[in-house]
This record gives C-alpha cells, structure tokens and sequence, in this order.
C-alpha cells in the first residue's frame, strides 16, 4: 500500500486533544447554523489573518473526519461573515453523517485560484490547530471549486516533512480543464450575442472590445443586463409572445453557442462582470481569449456571421499568468475522485475527459477515479451522490480498491436513503 493510504492511519495516531492555539491564532466563536444542521451540530465563525471568513460546522457526534470545502463562483462582492452559511447548508448532508466541516470566503472577491488554495489550507490548518487533527481529511469542491480545491491538492497536498495534509480529493461538477480552456466559451457568447442584438454594448455606449467584459468603470449592473437580453430575444417571454425577430435571434445565439436558454443570461453574466474581473484586475488589461480562427456554425446564414462577428486575439502573457493561475498540472499525490452530472448545463462534464488527460499525462493515473451521474443540475447534486462518493473515498482509503461507477453504485445503493436517487454512470 503506498504512503497516500497510510496518512489516515497516521493522522488517526496523532488525533486527540485540540492542538493549543497560538496567541495570535484567530478565535473561533459560536455562531448559529443553518437550520439544516442546528439539531445535530455546533457551528463556529473566525476571521483568519488574510481576512478570510471562515464557517465549522461541528457535528456532536463526529465521525473524526473532516471535510474542507473550497466554493465556487468565484464571488465578485468583498468576503462577507455567513457567506459561507449557503454551502454549508448545501453540502450538509456530509455534517449529518457525521464529519465536520470548514469552509472559507477566500480573503478576497473575484478571481483567483492560486490565493483561493492558499485560503483553503489555511483554513484546514486553522481547524487542527484549534480541534486538532482528524482521523482523515478529504478536501471537497464543487464548480469553480473544483478548479481550486484540485490546484489546493497540487500545491499543498504534503507538509514540508512528506507527509499528507490531506487524505483524498473529491470534486463535483468541478471546473477541472483549467482557467486557459474553461472560459473561452463565454467569450465565444458575448461575441454572437453582440452580432445579434448589438446592445451591450449599446450602439449610445462607449465601445470597448467584448472580452474585456465591461469597462473598469461601467455601471451596469445584472438588472439591466437581463433587461438587455429580454428586449433582444425575449428570453423572459413565454415563447408563444416573442416577436418573430426575438424567437429567431435566440435560436441562433443558442444553436451556435450551445448554451441553454435558462443559463444564457447567466453565461452572458459571467462573461460580463467575472471577465472584467479577471481582466482589469488580474491580468492587467490583457487579453487571454482567441477566436480568429474560430469558425461558428449552427445559424441561419453562417457566412454573414463569420464575416460579421467582432474578433479578438489573445495575449500570450495574458494566457501565461492565467495559466499559472488557475491551469493544472496533473501531478497529483492523493486518491482523487471527480463527479460530474452528465446533464450539468453551466461546466459541461467533458470536463472529466480532460482532466483524466491531464492526469494521465503526467503519469498519475491510478490516482483518479472518475463518474458522472443522471442528474441535470450545476450547484448541488442529490444528497445521495455525495454520500454515496463520500463512502466510496473512504472505501478506497480502506482497500487501496479504486473505485468504478459500478462500485460507486453499489455503495450509495447500500447507504441510508431511497436507492432510486443513486444515479452513478461511468465517465
């Protein structure tokens, strides 16, 4: 058995007593839980020294395991305390089986995935050192999550001594191809929903080109955005009281995209005020998008979109720092098991294909497992999928077994619940 299954035993030798805090060590003080945990667990609030907002919720019969949760977004407004109160409250099935669980605000709004995984394992480290150290600790994300709790597992897996921080991996729905391919697509929709509807901007605007998201000063706020967006294609209409003119622009944006119509106001928003995030203050008003050789097909007249469509080329240091960033490396040290919804409407799960990719590239492939599941929603998946991959990942620790789609199945199945909502399917 190698070293990764070895960690739990050895943390289970060191766990005991709460590790004596530092004197300068954030201080952890009772807060209410969402009514989905209160009856059976403790939850606990402390701003760490970068400013992070951190949330615990501490089960009154804890199994000794911990779960670190890194969310997702990533939020734009300034970290906030309770911020993290809607994902515990999401997730809180892993509570009420049992492991506590931590989760940060990050220290900051917006982008950025490298200073997210840092707030991650500080966040971990924080728990031991008040709680002391669990008998395994899986580091769990979901969405954008996924993206930083993977980058976490690259960059923090193992202490300065060798050992692990962290037992396994587990993400779901997760952003799992890397800032530099997750995106391209948003940019892709801002440039064919502007050759149809030319409002944003607007004809009245000032001008700017589309993958900066907006202008570091604009304005505009997602109401009007969405206002924008119905007057063009009627999207908030039923669609028996669209204008003809509205059905067929729709129906072109959504065929060449691919977006769905209920996520296209959201896709429009995170191209807009998530890319003048990343832009303007992270990538210092560089470009890290490139459709000049893009050919967009799907719509009534092809040639005049091709023709017509704003194009833009990347910078390549623009799409270096993004890299750096938020890009993957594969080099994973711990058990990793990723989930995806075969219906996810907001991060496709070829995201799962690409991922194993990058894994298998850099010769690390026995550590990832891999499953999608019959479901259709992005934020939260069922209860049952994340119980049943919590018990799978514990399986695996236990056996050194990798688990299948079958296997992840067969443990939901056997777990507490209606085995109707298990719905694993192989990747």
């Amino acid at each position: 058995m190698t070293r990764n299954f070895t960690a739990g035993a050895l943390a289970a030798m060191l766990a005991g007593a709460a590790v004596a805090a530092a004197p300068d060590a954030p201080r952890f003080a009772p807060t209410d839980c969402p009514a989905s945990v209160a009856d059976i667990a403790d939850c606990h609030a402390a701003r760490d020294g970068n400013g992070a907002w951190l949330l615990v919720a501490m089960p009154r019969e804890w199994n000794r395991r911990l779960l670190v949760h890194a969310h997702g977004g990533p939020r734009l407004g300034a970290p906030k305390d309770g911020d993290s109160a809607e994902d515990l409250d999401r997730y809180s099935v892993m509570v009420r089986d049992g492991y506590a669980w931590i989760g940060s605000t990050y220290r900051r709004g917006g982008y950025g995935v490298r200073s997210a995984a840092a707030d991650v394992e500080e966040s971990r480290r924080l728990f031991v050192e008040r709680w002391g150290r669990p008998e395994r600790t899986v580091l769990h994300g979901q969405s954008w999550g996924g993206n930083v709790a993977a980058k976490t597992a690259e960059l923090h897996a193992l202490d300065l001594d060798g050992r692990a921080s962290y037992d396994a991996v587990l993400t779901t729905n997760g952003v799992l191809t890397g800032g530099t391919r997750a995106y391209g697509f948003r940019a892709d929709l801002r440039a064919v929903y502007q050759y149809y509807c030319r409002n944003h901007p607007a004809p009245g605007e000032p001008q700017y080109p589309l993958w900066q998201g907006l202008p570091a000063g604009s304005k505009l706020d997602r109401g009007e955005l969405r206002r924008r967006v119905d007057a063009c294609t009627g999207v908030d209409t039923a669609p028996g009281k669209r204008t003809p003119a509205q059905a067929a622009r729709l129906a072109d944006i959504l065929a060449v995209t691919g977006v769905a119509e209920r996520q296209l106001v959201a896709h429009l928003a995170w191209g807009t005020f998530h890319f003048r995030d990343l832009v303007h203050r992270r990538l210092h008003d560089r470009n890290p998008f490139d459709n000049t050789g893009t050919v967009y097909r799907g719509s009534r007249d092809d040639e005049a979109l091709n023709a017509g469509i704003e194009r833009f080329a990347a910078d390549p240091d623009a799409v270096a720092t993004l890299a750096y960033d938020a890009d993957l490396s594969g080099l994973i040290v711990l058990p990793t098991l990723a989930i995806h919804a075969a219906h996810d409407p907001v991060v496709s799960s070829q995201a799962l294909a690409a991922y194993r990719a990058t894994v298998e590239a850099a010769g690390r492939g026995h550590l990832l497992a891999q499953a999608k599941t019959d479901e259709h929603e992005h934020s939260r998946l069922r209860d049952a999928t994340y119980r049943g991959a919590l018990r799978a990942l514990e399986a695996w620790l236990d056996t050194g077994l990798r688990p299948d789609a079958a296997a992840l199945q067969a443990t939901c199945a056997a777990a507490p619940g209606d085995p109707a909502d298990c719905r694993f399917l192989p990747p």
